[in-house]
């Protein structure tokens, strides 16, 4: 598979950017940013970390981190490896991976998987670029001009838009603008989330903070993409679920169909013995997606559709936190960071 990187989106422009927009973005930048402004510690820095060139501090080895950074002379010192902390950048390029393919639908009306998703990127990229620092993103799944189906079906191209990185609050409302464009029609057929990786394998050039934002129903392929990007970049992994997608409740006979491929199959959720045949394999499913997620070296945090914002951009800012590591006047009692990851995924939907 080629890395070439994907060409900016071009073709007709959008239209000019509607009032829908702007208001949810308005509205996200005053019942959310406003409330997290006084528990962002007064530093964008624990929301993504620049490789910088001003040593900061010293710290114990933890798994993932750059060998690069490894201080011998420390380590052999105290007979522990240690890394060198440097000062992050003062500009730093995060990247917006978004799986827009049709299960990202899924969930109850206001509250689906995408929904969360463009509330999610929403937020974090206004407070990205109010700090100065540059976002771009590459979307897949969203159809439009890139999106034009081969002779086999499939998408000709990897990603269906790429916007550049700039640091403007325009930016983010042309971001906004895009997820909230109405789904378009494709041919049916499964989704190649790894296609979205290499498209940002090829694309990013300048090491980044790289959220990859899905669901990760998707065909096999996509691990070793994401181990990769994650080589290069500091990444995190999104993960959108709905718990509907954990457990069928009992709700008697019901019409099915996978988003993906439009199969439809009609069950008996009334079935008890149904119901947790469907449990456990959710459940192996789960574990299947957590062991992939925890050999890729990615951070994972995990957005149900009955989350709240806030405390799930919490949740993320102290996951940054804790893979940042502990100082090294504490490194033998701070714990080592955990992963962030819980909760199953099933690819059949209402």
């Amino acid at each position: 598979m080629s890395n070439k990187p994907p060409e900016p989106a071009t073709g007709q422009p959008l239209p000019r950017l509607p009032g829908e927009a702007d208001r949810l973005l308005r509205q996200l930048e005053w019942h959310v940013i406003r409330r997290l402004d006084g528990l962002l510690q007064g530093d964008y820095r624990t929301l993504v970390r620049g490789s910088g060139l001003d040593l900061a501090d010293l710290r114990e080895y933890q798994p993932h981190d750059d060998v690069r950074h490894i201080d011998w002379n420390v380590t052999a010192r105290l007979n522990a490896p240690h890394v060198r902390v440097f000062t992050e950048d003062r500009e730093m390029s995060a990247w917006f991976l978004l799986d827009l393919s049709p299960s990202i639908h899924f969930g109850p009306q206001g509250h689906a998987k995408r929904d969360i998703l463009t509330s999610f990127v929403a937020v974090l990229a206004r407070l990205l670029t109010r700090h100065g620092n540059r976002v771009g993103a590459m979307l897949y799944g969203a159809g439009g001009a890139g999106g034009a189906k081969n002779a086999e079906g499939r998408s000709a191209r990897a990603v269906d838009a790429v916007l550049p990185p700039r640091n403007s609050r325009a930016q983010v409302l042309q971001l906004v603008h895009r997820l909230l464009q109405p789904a378009a029609e494709r041919a049916a057929g499964g989704t190649q989330l790894g296609l979205l990786l290499q498209a940002g394998l090829g694309g990013i050039r300048r090491r980044s903070s790289v959220f990859v934002v899905s669901d990760f129903i998707s065909a096999p392929g996509w691990e070793k993409p994401l181990a990769q990007l994650a080589q290069r970049h500091d990444v995190v992994a999104v993960r959108l679920f709905d718990p509907l997608e954990l457990e069928l409740p009992d709700l008697g006979l019901v019409l099915l169909r996978d988003a993906e491929t439009g199969e439809q199959l009609q069950v008996d959720t009334h079935d008890k013995a149904f119901r947790q045949r469907f449990a456990r394999l959710a459940a192996e499913r789960e574990a299947a997606l957590r062991t992939s997620l925890a050999a890729a070296g990615a951070d994972t945090l995990e957005l149900r559709t009955d989350d709240d914002l806030i405390d799930a951009l919490l949740r993320f800012m102290d996951l940054r936190q804790r893979r940042a590591g502990p100082r090294l006047r504490a490194v033998q009692s701070s714990p080592r960071p955990t992963t962030v990851l819980a909760g199953q995924t099933a690819q059949a939907t209402a």
